[in-house]
C-alpha cells in the first residue's frame, strides 16, 4: 500500500503523511486487520488513509472477500446493441 501510495503522487513526498497515518493504524488495530484492510483498499483502487481508516473503523476487513461470478450470463435486451453493431 505504501509503495502503491508514493507511486501514484507527482512527488514521493506529498504521500509521506498518509503513509506515517497508515502505519500508526497497526498500533490501534494490529498488523493483520491492518494487511486486509490494505488489501482491500487495493482492490477497489483506493490509496489513502482515510480510506484505509474507513475500511478499519466500519469492520469491512473482517467482511468475506467478494468473489468474481465466471458464469455471468449476457444481458439479452432490446436496447443492447450487441457485437455486430460495431466495426
Amino acid at each position: 500500500m505504501v509503495t502503491r501510495i508514493l507511486e501514484s503522487r507527482p512527488y514521493p513526498e506529498m504521500g509521506y503523511r498518509s503513509c506515517l497515518g497508515i502505519l500508526r493504524l497497526e498500533k490501534l488495530y494490529g498488523p493483520e486487520r491492518l494487511d486486509a484492510a490494505c488489501e482491500r483498499a487495493l482492490t477497489v483502487g483506493a490509496r489513502s488513509y482515510r480510506h484505509i481508516n474507513s475500511i478499519l473503523k466500519n469492520n469491512l476487513d473482517q467482511l468475506p472477500k467478494e468473489e468474481e461470478s465466471t458464469d455471468a450470463t449476457p444481458v439479452t435486451h432490446e436496447n443492447v446493441r450487441g457485437p455486430d453493431y460495431y466495426n
